[in-house]
């Protein structure tokens, strides 16, 4: 298994006729430009490439009318002035003699990677595609958009293969749809509600209703209908310059724990991006790296199976590098670094360009990211539990209190907010200063983005267990190489309990291990330790990070572990630690919470807090350490691992007691719950389906 990828030349076929200056965005270009660059960055020969077949019309008619399939396939036969005449009724809409057949390979290539993705040929995939189809409604054309392709993929999914719970992530990566326009999903809010067991999430430019298409049901509070009641989330953007921390907040305060409470069978992403930098639709600033960042992390649900169908993107060089960035997330390449500061827009008129730049807010509605992703879980939470512990990581206990203690001793932490009951009109930071301006992303620029290329091996393991005991899933291999005697026992001798036998063993593994991640020979580790070692090869890993290079490095201890004595608070480390107390930040770079069994969920910590932390502070490695009395199930130390890869380029290291769950971490490539056999993970005490 590996990754799919569906594509047709005939896709490329369909084009503008007459002058539109509306629709003149859309072309053939926009397919070609993202195949060269997959090709040319060795990307298309990585997957299993497919080619896309056609829908039947038996297929068309799960979700659109037969009239107006037929009326789609009578094109074929029009004139260019009859095609001009036909278009004109819809809204930015044009057709062309090929549309019927392209539209139709555009929805049987989501559907074939449907099947591809739920029969185990493949494992996740992407279907570059054109025409767009997540505006498409039953019996109409919209917005470039002809047949619905990932509503047809959800039905096919749920009729064929018996799912009953398959989110679709409308993102048109702006503001909706992982993009800007928000598309009319033809189930959980369109009719009755109706197609229970489908989570629709959308993100999309909304400015209070004054950008196209402008629904009224496009907005935070509607939720859906009928037994579709809160299975319809919508984010409504409302200003543009929206940027990668926005959607990184968005992701983990709205969209990831309302998904890990679905817990879904399927992830069906409309993957448009025309929120990215330089779009002229989207106006928005999300950097490529954003969308490695952003699948990267829904490939922690549904066991990685996530299909990917192209929607919007019309710069066409920001484009060819977001598909790129996608792909190399799916293929399970470390996500490059983010640029820039990753602080929300937290005000009106922050990053306000065009008809909202100097204009007094609505009264009542969001006025900025953080507000409107406020407005959406207030939207949520009557429906969804995970959404009933809002604050519990607010002010005097979170990452923004953090970052504040920071800013106080002159020390630079930016981090993702936790979310907060929404500020008033005159909010201010917690120093009561003005809450500082995001600044302004640079102009795009290709050469501007560095990939750091994947590493030979993606997961090493040292076992004290004998291998026959332990099968090792594909690209994780046993880690036999040790640092010269001599220089083991010189990084042993503060520490009695490393001083001979199995410990002095393990450890020289474990520097060698240490030293192969950095030099990115090495994806990420898991090492078993004997208990009685466990605290003091925590501690020289952290100084043998330090020592090899990197600047800043994250440890997540959980269990009853303290931070060593003299480990300087100098910045180049962050210290989290859940362990059995009270909550304390008892310096910026010392936190120490509760464990995650009394603060309301496993799950919320680590999206309300950890992640959140760990973005904020970049780190070069990360150490993850399952101590004494850490009280974490095996899915739940593998999802944590998994979701701090991101974070951390993919540079990780899992330090457990031996015996103590090392099955259960999974490798770079594998998603937590990859493997069927460990069950789903519930991290949050509750489900809950269609």
């Amino acid at each position: 298994m590996g990754t799919a990828l569906l594509y047709h030349e005939d896709m490329t076929a369909a084009r503008l006729l007459w002058d539109d200056p509306q629709c003149a965005i859309e072309t053939p270009e926009r397919l070609t430009a993202a195949l060269e660059r997959l090709r040319r960055r060795g990307l298309e020969r990585r997957c299993l490439r497919l080619a896309a077949r056609e829908a039947s019309e038996a297929e068309l008619g799960l979700v659109h009318s037969p009239e107006y399939v037929a009326l789609v396939r009578g094109t074929e036969a029009l004139d260019v002035e009859a095609l001009r005449e036909l278009s004109a009724q819809y809204d930015a809409v044009y057709f062309h003699p090929s549309t019927y057949h392209c539209a139709r390979l555009a929805a049987g290539a989501a559907l074939q990677l449907v099947d591809a993705v739920l029969t185990g040929a493949a494992h996740n995939g992407l279907a570059l595609v054109r025409p767009p189809g997540h505006h498409s409604q039953r019996a109409a054309a919209n917005g470039f958009c002809v047949f619905n392709n990932v509503a047809l993929a959800a039905k096919h999914a749920k009729q064929s293969y018996g799912l009953h719970r398959a989110p679709s992530i409308s993102s048109r990566m702006t503001p909706g749809e992982l993009g800007v326009g928000h598309g009319p999903f033809l189930g959980p809010h369109s009719g009755s509600g109706a197609w229970p067991g489908v989570l629709y999430f959308s993100w999309h430019r909304y400015e209070y209703r004054h950008f196209w298409p402008f629904l009224r049901e496009s907005d935070a509070d509607a939720v859906g209908r009928g037994r579709g009641l809160g299975f319809t989330v919508n984010l409504p953007w409302n200003q543009v310059g929206m940027g990668n921390a926005d959607y990184l907040a968005a992701f983990l305060h709205v969209l990831l724990p309302l998904a890990f409470e679905f817990d879904p069978e399927l992830v069906l992403v409309s993957a448009g991006f025309d929120s990215a930098i330089g779009d002229p639709e989207g106006q928005m600033q999300a950097t490529p790296e954003c969308f490695a960042h952003l699948t990267q992390l829904l490939l922690a649900l549904a066991g990685g199976r996530v299909c990917a169908v192209l929607e919007g993107g019309y710069h066409l060089e920001s484009l060819a590098e977001s598909v790129c960035m996608t792909v190399q997330a799916l293929l399970g390449d470390p996500a490059p670094p983010l640029p820039g500061t990753l602080v929300p827009c937290r005000r009106y008129g922050e990053r306000g360009e065009g008809r909202w730049a100097g204009r007094r807010p609505h009264p009542t509605l969001p006025r900025s990211a953080l507000e409107s992703i406020q407005s959406v879980r207030a939207a949520q939470a009557p429906h969804w539990a995970s959404l009933q512990h809002q604050g519990q990581w607010g002010p005097g206990r979170g990452p923004t209190h953090i970052c504040a203690m920071g800013r106080e001793r002159g020390v630079t932490l930016t981090c993702l907010p936790a979310m907060a009951p929404a500020p008033s009109p005159g909010a201010s930071s917690l120093e009561g200063r003005p809450l500082p301006l995001l600044p302004r992303e640079p102009a795009y620029k290709v050469a501007a983005l560095s990939c750091r290329p994947s590493p030979p091996i993606c997961t090493a393991v040292v076992l004290t267990t004998p291998e026959a005991t332990l099968c090792l899933p594909p690209g994780v291999v046993r880690q036999e190489e040790a640092a010269p005697q001599e220089e083991a026992e010189a990084w042993a001798r503060p520490h009695g309990a490393l001083a001979q036998g199995e410990a002095l063993t393990v450890l020289g593994k474990v520097l060698c291990l240490v030293d192969r991640i950095l030099d990115g020979q090495v994806g990420s580790g898991i090492t078993a330790i004997p208990a009685p070692a466990l605290a003091a090869t925590l501690d020289v890993s952290i100084r043998r990070g330090l020592f090899h290079g990197a600047q800043r490095l994250l440890c997540v201890a959980v269990g009853q572990l303290d931070r060593p004595p003299d480990l300087a608070d100098d910045g180049r480390t962050l210290w989290l630690n859940f362990r059995d107390e009270q909550a304390a930040a008892l310096s910026v770079f010392h936190v120490s919470v509760p464990l995650p069994g009394a603060t309301g969920g496993f799950l919320s910590c680590v999206l309300g807090l950890v992640l959140p932390l760990a973005y904020g502070f970049q780190p070069d490695l990360v150490l993850v350490v399952l101590g004494p009395a850490h009280g974490l199930q095996d899915p739940q130390a593998a999802l944590l691992v998994t979701l701090l890869r991101g974070p951390a380029g993919g540079r990780v290291l899992a330090l457990v007691e031996e015996g103590a769950g090392e099955r259960a971490l999974p490798g770079p490539t594998q998603p937590a719950r990859a493997d069927g056999a460990r069950g789903p993970v519930q991290p949050l005490g509750h489900r809950r389906h269609g």
